[in-house]
């Protein structure tokens, strides 16, 4: 072992004993998953319009937070970066800063704020949801003609649009959505500001589903048959919808485990003629208080949690660092992700195999496959001694490969939820959240782990579908697009990792044009960095700066394809060693929940996989 190379290992040294000093005694880590504004500002809006008394504590730390990350433009952004300001962004952080009533109009950063919401347009302008959260609470005017049949809900599979079309993400939170658009809901408090003066275009109805200027519309077409249906079909549909909801309820309270989706809820009940005083919202709302996390760079309402994918993540980059599958560590993150698999389904209308895992560790009915292939190879090498945790492994493993698309590749949620009709929905990231589609990403990742864990090459038909899929997916430039982390560099180390572990020579020449771009693209102080707004212009968009995590993905995805020794990969590794890298490095977002919208500071990326990179450079020789 040369100096770099104990340099790096006394490194590696360091991080493991900090991390096991972070470690739960349940076994778990729990990092702050730190999203945008709209979680903070739906809470704040929560609590003034349904009158919770004994909050303002809270009220407090939530605009606390909200006036910190305020822009000096007095516009509030999705990105850091994005330093123009983001219009739906600065009108949520707004309305919620004017409901809390703890700051008047006239403060000087309001009127910033209430000057960029008029130059960008007003409210007619924002983002569907944004507009939707403002007419619940009275504040914009619902569209007269947004309506979708509840019948919608009765329709047979064998239709051309079908609710389970959707996916998973969408089915619970497009639902209350719709049912509370539906019956014009709003509600508020006498004591709720005034945003007229912020309604520029009075009277025309910018966000109408079904307005004539979209005639060629399939899913409009699909949605028209259904009107003239007897109503009795009608409240059938809505009933049908209202026990969706609540078959899919966690035993905390939430909405399938997302904060977002169990606010639409709550407003949807409402709708349906709920009391705010009802034992489900209650707990909804205590269920969302359970969310909240005081190291987030304040007190944040999580989305959701990471826990269940932060604890396989480090627990596999520990074993990869060489720490034995028998150590302490090891065994309480194995014992903890064991339990939390999912082996029943009782909410889903047709039939699967069970045996995946979820993202957080409330998450009891959504098992996802990034989140399954990453406690697959955190329980691996346990697996082969342990014959309790081998029998959770292979079920595992079975219901991983029982959920590879049509296509060849993977998805997020489900399979075969690509219905192309449903991107036509006129709303904002239709294409991103109506359908889950294969994605670079979850293929190359899951491919690395049916590699290297399970032994499978491209050999066997299922790989070489997914093979093939991928491939036809990279970029001309050599990369691939990552749809659920920061972006281009993501993808690539993804698809890299993935093809090299099934057997794909690393001199085949789309392993070279990848590494030949990651090259390419480094920074000059010999780290990565890359932007957010590369999910929406859908082309690599560089940073101005280095981030750890994107620098540990292009470090790993250079020395699996067989480049430990160039001089890039040292330089990125220099770079990782660096210990006094600045706040913006650390705290830049590098995961995507919705682009353009919500994008996520993981609060661990920047520990896990710097260590998995350390590591990976140690193994090879």
């Amino acid at each position: 072992m040369d100096l770099f190379e104990m340099k790096i290992k006394k490194e590696v040294d360091k991080r493991i004993k900090e991390l096991i000093s972070m470690q739960q005694i349940e076994g778990n880590w729990d990092f702050c998953f730190e999203g945008g504004l709209l979680t903070d500002a739906y809470m704040i809006i929560l609590l003034r319009v349904l009158e919770i008394d004994n909050e303002e504590k809270l009220i407090q730390e939530l605009v606390n937070r909200l006036m910190v990350i305020q822009n000096k433009n007095g516009t509030w952004s999705v990105a850091p970066d994005e330093m123009s300001g983001d219009l739906s962004c600065t009108v949520l952080a707004y309305t919620a800063i004017l409901y809390s009533g703890l700051y008047s109009p006239n403060h000087p950063n309001l009127r910033k704020a209430k000057r960029f919401i008029k130059q960008q347009g007003g409210l007619s302008n924002t983002h569907f949801m944004t507009k939707w959260m403002l007419a619940v609470i009275g504040q914009y005017k619902w569209p007269a003609y947004f309506y979708i049949p509840m019948t919608f809900m009765l329709l047979p599979s064998s239709s051309p649009i079908h609710f389970n079309h959707f996916s998973s993400y969408a089915r619970v939170h497009l639902l209350p959505m719709i049912i509370a658009a539906n019956k014009k809901f709003t509600i508020n408090n006498r004591s709720a500001p005034s945003l007229n003066s912020l309604n520029l275009h009075r009277g025309i109805d910018e966000w109408e589903l079904f307005s004539t200027t979209r005639l060629d519309n399939p899913f409009k077409a699909e949605m028209i048959k259904l009107l003239n249906l007897p109503k009795y079909f009608h409240r059938l549909g809505y009933e049908r919808a209202e026990q969706y909801m609540i078959n899919r309820i966690e035993n905390d309270g939430t909405l399938f485990s997302y904060a977002s989706a169990t606010f639409y809820m709550i407003y949807a009940l409402l709708a349906l003629g709920y009391k705010k005083e009802s034992p489900i919202i209650k707990k909804a709302i205590v269920s969302l208080k359970n969310l909240l996390n005081k190291n987030c760079n304040g007190v944040h309402l999580e989305n959701s949690t990471s826990t269940i994918w932060d604890t396989s993540l480090l627990s596999y980059a520990f074993q990869e660092a060489q720490i034995p599958a028998n150590h302490p560590s090891i065994q309480k993150a194995t014992k903890y992700l064991v339990n939390k698999q999912q082996i029943s389904d009782t909410v889903h209308l047709f039939e699967r195999k069970y045996g995946g895992w979820g993202f957080s560790h409330n998450n009891t009915l959504n098992p996802d496959n990034d989140d399954t292939s990453a406690v697959l190879r955190a329980l691996t090498r346990t697996a082969q001694t342990d014959k309790a945790v081998y029998q959770s492994w292979f079920t595992g493993v079975s219901y991983l490969l029982s959920m590879q698309n049509v296509d060849g590749g993977w998805a997020a949620f489900e399979k075969n939820k690509a219905n192309p009709i449903l991107t036509f929905l006129p709303i904002d990231n239709a294409k991103d959240a109506a359908i889950d589609p294969s994605t670079p990403d979850l293929t190359g990742r899951v491919l690395e782990f049916l590699g290297n864990y399970c032994g499978l090459t491209i050999q066997h038909p299922l790989i070489k579908a997914s093979v093939y899929w991928l491939l036809q997916q990279q970029q001309t430039n050599g990369s691939w697009y990552g749809r659920w982390g920061v972006c281009y560099i993501y993808g690539t180390w993804a698809a890299v990792t993935g093809l090299t572990a099934v057997g794909i020579s690393k001199n085949a020449l789309p392993i070279k044009k990848a590494t030949n771009w990651l090259k390419h693209i480094q920074h000059s102080d010999g780290g990565w960095g890359e932007s957010c707004s590369s999910s929406q212009v859908r082309a690599y968009t560089p940073l101005s700066f280095s981030t750890p995590s994107q620098t540990a993905w292009a470090v790993d995805a250079l020395i699996q394809a067989g480049h430990k020794n160039s001089q890039e990969v040292r330089r990125g590794l220099l770079y990782l060693l660096r210990e006094n890298q600045d706040k913006a490095s650390f705290s830049y977002p590098t995961g995507i929940g919705l682009p353009g919208q919500f994008y996520i500071n993981y609060h661990s990326y920047n520990k896990v996989f710097p260590l998995l990179a350390f590591a990976h450079y140690l193994q090879k020789k």
